[in-house]
């Protein structure tokens, strides 16, 4: 499993409602992409959830490396870069993913009442010195088991020992889940049953 995320922050006075209506218009496009885990279509917007920017920052777990390529090669992120620029693409390695109880067993499945809704994003940097293993074990067991969980993931950034945590909410993300605030705008979740739970090594 690989993480993937880029973030494209937009001016204050943006009208987010083109970035809605991107979503809406193309958003189904990744539905069907071969290798694609899932694909959530994440926003922020300055002044809501204590968001200090407007900002697209879309994210993937991609089930193959096959996959992540094709897209980033491919006519999608072409487009989007030809819209707004070619946007660093932040990887990390899938070190783990829990399923929650609003996920539901297939896309076809999946209704308003499971999708997310909203989404947390934790980073952090692991002290030189420490164990890696030893981390990344620990936030495998601290993945929340909550009602509101659809899926959490947990990832490492090698290059610069960055953990990462990500969880997909349906509803308000608890106050107590760590992180950025993200509303999703949509989900494409092709090959997500494919991805194992549990820890990935």
């Amino acid at each position: 499993m690989h993480a993937m995320q880029y973030e494209i922050t937009l001016p204050a006075d943006y009208d987010m409602g083109v970035i809605r209506k991107r979503v809406a218009d193309k958003g189904h496009l990744l539905d069907a992409h071969p290798g694609l885990g899932l694909k959530a279509y994440l926003v922020r917007e300055r002044g809501r959830q204590g968001s200090p920017v407007n900002q697209y920052a879309p994210f993937y777990l991609w089930r193959t490396a096959e996959g992540m390529n094709s897209f980033l090669w491919g006519p999608g992120f072409r487009g989007l870069s030809a819209d707004f620029g070619r946007p660093a693409v932040h990887h990390w390695l899938g070190a783990g993913l829990a399923r929650g109880s609003a996920a539901a067993a297939s896309e076809a499945s999946e209704t308003a009442a499971t999708a997310p809704t909203t989404a947390t994003r934790d980073t952090v940097r692991l002290p030189e010195g420490s164990d890696p293993a030893e981390a990344v074990e620990r936030a495998l067991a601290e993945l929340p088991a909550h009602p509101a969980l659809h899926t959490a993931a947990v990832a490492v950034d090698p290059s610069r020992w960055e953990l990462l945590s990500l969880a997909l909410w349906h509803g308000p993300a608890p106050e107590e889940a760590p992180g950025a605030r993200y509303q999703v705008l949509h989900l494409s979740r092709p090959e997500l049953d494919r991805l194992p739970a549990g820890r990935h090594w």
